[in-house]
């Protein structure tokens, strides 16, 4: 799933900011270089904590028997708080008047959310309200860091290097978060063959936290050129709701909205199904995972030079129509094999449409109203989420968490994925050029449903003419 961000972001509720301009800087002055690396060491330890920290959550909570349908909701539910307090964000920077120092607050927190998960590991009990509330805070801290952060490093990196210090800093997060949740794959796996992987859990929670730690400790030891940069401009809610809702932009998210739906009645319960129905082992477990997230983001490069020739609505097409089979493939067999190639396919059909709808959001939604359309989107797209996953969880109970009941999950979730496509029909035919455009992973799912943020001054608007890259290795 694509979280939209951007570098411009609001002063209040319903404002956007105009584009931050980035302080002029020597591209050898020391303090832009220590800026950078500080940046890079973010990423990294950032990527290292999602792979192995809060990749894991779900099978944490199956391991200690809060049961299938709640491990599939505690990745969905909480991502609502989120996506909400996004809009308390530009209240706590003008309160702090300083985006940085609300970025780092909010880090920290989501840092500390790894402690009481440790204490719970080391108990090997935790309730649900408990679980479910550490996830709404650990989410609600981490999507609240989106459009400060995006609007702060807007004034740290000049526009003449953008394109190429986020496509390295983009692939360095993506090489750690593999490296986090493969290697957590293999000591629980390690850990259940010594008689109880549940305190190889604690071990991953403390490890996710300090990495956290020193992502917000890379975080303070930046600069904030301009703490909070001027020229507003001010949409409210109801001129941001007519963006949203009309137009190509509005047939653009309410698309991306509707097949979120569909794809979480499924999603949140492939990690149930693989681990208590199939009972695979943790190490065939995060094989799955890495194999679609590796094919999804070594298929990009393709993708760009596609949408490049074809334009992004054709990209758009290939992905939407290659995810609509996704979810019954796990109904034909549950071959390791199988659904390994089953797990490329998805990595590669969700890197195509993630592409297509970012270059497609570049074309339709103009720059200085990005941040407060796309952070109305982000709310909606939550709760198509939770939607989605209470339909799952309803057809889950309503068969008793049998074998059967998942394949009618992943039969509904399918016929919701092919409705969908209906909507492609209304969007515009428009030719967006190519560019290197960034994705942070910020989660990993499943049939290639991670959670990636966009890095909109990628974008061909956001970079220096000379700085604009095609979709290359």
């Amino acid at each position: 799933m694509v979280q939209a961000t951007e570098r411009e972001a609001p002063t209040g509720s319903g404002a956007a900011l105009s584009p931050a301009v980035a302080a002029p800087a020597d591209a050898e002055s020391p303090q832009l270089k220590h800026d950078l690396t500080a940046s890079v060491g973010d990423g990294a330890a950032f990527g290292l904590m999602v792979g192995i920290g809060e990749t894991y959550v779900p099978a944490f909570v199956l391991a200690v028997g809060l049961g299938e349908v709640f491990a599939g909701l505690i990745t969905t539910v909480p991502l609502l708080i989120g996506s909400l307090l996004q809009l308390v964000s530009p209240w706590a920077v003008q309160r702090l008047r300083s985006h940085r120092r609300w970025v780092v607050v909010c880090a920290g927190l989501q840092g500390l959310c790894f402690v009481p998960l440790l204490v719970a590991a080391i108990a090997g009990e935790i309730s649900a309200i408990g679980a479910m509330a550490l996830a709404a805070v650990y989410w609600g801290a981490g999507q609240a860091t989106g459009p400060a952060w995006n609007t702060w490093q807007g004034t740290i990196v000049p526009r003449s290097l953008r394109a190429n210090f986020y496509a390295r800093r983009s692939r360095l997060q993506q090489i750690a978060t593999m490296v986090g949740f493969l290697s957590g794959g293999f000591a629980l796996q390690w850990g259940r063959s010594a008689g109880d992987p549940i305190p190889v859990f604690a071990w991953m929670f403390v490890t996710a936290g300090l990495c956290r730690g020193l992502s917000t400790a890379c975080l303070w030891s930046q600069s904030e050129p301009i703490p909070i940069p001027a020229g507003t401009k001010w949409l409210g809610v109801k001129e941001t709701w007519r963006r949203f809702s009309s137009g190509s932009t509005g047939s653009l998210l309410l698309l991306a909205v509707t097949m979120q739906a569909g794809v979480y009645v499924a999603g949140p319960y492939f990690n149930p199904y693989i681990l208590k129905v199939l009972q695979w082992d943790y190490r065939d477990y995060a094989l799955l995972l890495g194999s679609s997230f590796v094919a999804k983001f070594l298929c990009l490069p393709l993708w760009g030079r596609f949408a490049h020739r074809a334009g992004a609505w054709a990209l758009l097409w290939v992905g939407a129509i290659g995810i609509i089979p996704l979810a019954a493939g796990w109904n034909v067999s549950s071959n390791f094999w199988w659904l390994l190639a089953l797990q490329l396919l998805a990595g590669a059909a969700w890197g195509a449409y993630e592409l297509a709808v970012i270059l497609l959001f570049f074309e339709t939604i103009p720059e200085r109203e990005r941040t407060s359309v796309l952070t109305l989107y982000n709310v909606a797209n939550a709760l198509a989420i939770v939607t989605g996953s209470a339909i799952g969880a309803g057809i889950l109970k309503a068969g008793h968490v049998s074998p059967e009941s998942y394949h009618w999950v992943y039969a509904v979730s399918t016929a919701m994925r092919f409705a969908a496509i209906g909507l492609l029909w209304r969007l515009p035919r428009v030719s967006v050029p190519a560019a290197e455009t960034s994705l942070f992973p910020s989660a990993v799912r499943p049939n290639a449903m991670s959670l990636d943020e966009i890095v909109l001054p990628d974008l061909p608007d956001q970079v220096s003419t000379g700085q604009k890259a095609s979709v290359e290795p």
